[in-house]
């Protein structure tokens, strides 16, 4: 699979919400929370080359693979491998026992819409287009993952989110840059009791709101 998606900082989760349901979209998954266990070798070797081994579990237990990506018109862009496992925790010794160490954990509430090619947006650009509204935190996030770039800028300008604010890293990495302003954060946890209490700016994450 080619994941192919673009990010954006919210103020309004139910504002784009609003806007999901006035196109049509389809809710095909419901707000679940989402506990994630990101893992790297004992040299750090796969995140020196952006390559990232993930845990998930939320309505099921999946195991992730992507490779590093590549950024296009704020676009990220890399290979993925996911599969559902039957068990979390015999999943997360498994890897243990092959050498894989933790390296970061980290929760997120997340509602997934999605769009086909019925949607009057999408009719003449091809593929299905996932929108997932991501509540983590430190903030609100709308990620838009489509087949191609044109499909994904469709939805967003739809959504009245503005493209130049999309944002080309990771949450773990907008993470780093809160914990390098807090040294005070367990760099290797982003749960919602860790910064309970704590009103995040953007400023802090360097970072703007994309919604209008």
């Amino acid at each position: 699979m080619q994941e192919t998606e673009a990010k954006f900082f919210v103020r309004d989760l139910e504002r784009i919400s609003s806007r999901l349901h006035s196109l049509e979209a389809l809710l095909i998954q419901e707000r679940v929370l989402e506990t994630n266990i990101r893992f790297d070798l004992p040299d750090g070797g796969l995140r020196s080359e952006g390559r990232v081994l993930r845990l998930r579990q939320d309505t099921e237990a999946r195991l992730t693979y992507k490779s590093g990506s590549t950024n296009e018109q704020g676009v990220l862009s890399r290979r993925e491998i996911e599969f559902v496992v039957d068990d979390f925790e015999k999943a997360r010794q498994f890897l243990e026992a092959l050498g894989y160490q933790k390296l970061f954990y980290y929760e997120k509430y997340r509602t997934t819409y999605e769009l086909s090619q019925t949607s009057e947006v999408l009719k003449d650009l091809g593929g299905l287009v996932h929108v997932m509204l991501d509540e983590l935190p430190y903030g609100s996030f709308v990620e838009i993952e489509g087949e191609n770039i044109e499909s994904i800028k469709a939805i967003a300008y739809k959504l009245n989110l503005k493209w130049d604010a999309a944002i080309p890293t990771s949450y773990h990495m907008l993470f780093e840059r809160l914990c390098a302003k807090h040294p005070e954060l367990d760099r290797a946890e982003l749960s919602f009791s860790a910064l309970r209490g704590r009103n995040i700016s953007v400023e802090e994450l360097s970072i703007r709101a994309g919604d209008v």
